[in-house]
């Protein structure tokens, strides 16, 4: 699942990974203003946008090509509006849509895949986010890796049974049928194993705060890459004409 191979690329260790988080998290701001409030597409500045994200991931020994296709995950969802928008007759919209988003989850990509989750979500209560959003968020993250647990076992089992190579040599409807069972003993399976771990959190004194015992980490030369990266993003926007053409 695609939020345990992130997880596993933010345990890497290079200097992008060892950059403090609060400074990848405003920078990785700056540069998502940069995109957002550029007036039209243009080569050279899109492409050092590009150029900036690629150098970030290169830098931070992630593996460039499953990482572009994660990105492409937004595509579907921009490329609606983008359609809307090129029916409309204005398709320099559709093209920013397309190629503002892309890049925009490139870059949010790259911050999520050099940084742990607690970290980050640590580092943006430092900065002052809401505590309720934070431990949405933190429950949100741990709870994924039960239903991929759960979802991993029942599909052990049906392996074991012989249900996957039967469901291959049926119709569309009866493995149809078959996958919203399934979901249906997933959801069940992983609410029932949610509430255990629930009650196990209640029982050790959980208060609606989840704490690290790890003290938040931050040194003067952890700031100097991301503020680099961001220092790069406004100059790029800066070296074109300042416009803001709300709204996009």
């Amino acid at each position: 699942m695609h939020h345990v191979v992130l997880d596993e690329w933010s345990r890497r260790t290079s200097p992008v990974h060892r950059a403090e988080p609060r400074g990848k998290l405003l920078g990785a701001l700056a540069f998502l203003v940069c995109v957002a409030t550029a007036p039209r597409i243009e080569v050279p500045q899109f492409g050092g946008y590009l150029l900036l994200v690629l150098a970030g991931i290169s830098l931070a020994k992630l593996p460039v090509v499953p990482v572009i296709a994660r990105a492409a995950v937004v595509l579907p969802f921009s490329g609606v509006f983008a359609v809307m928008s090129a029916v409309a007759g204005d398709t320099d919209r559709a093209m920013a849509v397309v190629v503002k988003s892309y890049v925009s989850a490139l870059a949010v990509l790259l911050l999520v895949a050099t940084t742990p989750l607690p970290r980050l979500l640590r580092a943006a209560e430092r900065l002052g986010a809401p505590r309720m959003v934070i431990v949405v968020v933190q429950f949100l993250y741990r709870y994924l890796f039960v239903i991929s647990e759960q979802a991993q076992h029942m599909r052990q089992a049906a392996r074991c049974r012989g249900e996957l190579a039967r469901r291959r040599s049926a119709g569309w409807r009866a493995r149809f049928r078959a996958a919203a069972g399934a979901l249906a003993v997933l959801f069940g399976r992983s609410y029932e194993r949610a509430a255990a771990i629930h009650q196990a959190m209640l029982a050790r004194g959980f208060d609606g705060r989840i704490r690290s015992l790890a003290p938040p980490a931050g040194s003067a030369t952890g700031w100097w890459l991301p503020a680099a990266a961001a220092l790069v993003a406004v100059a790029i926007r800066l070296a074109h004409r300042m416009e803001f053409p709300w709204p996009l």
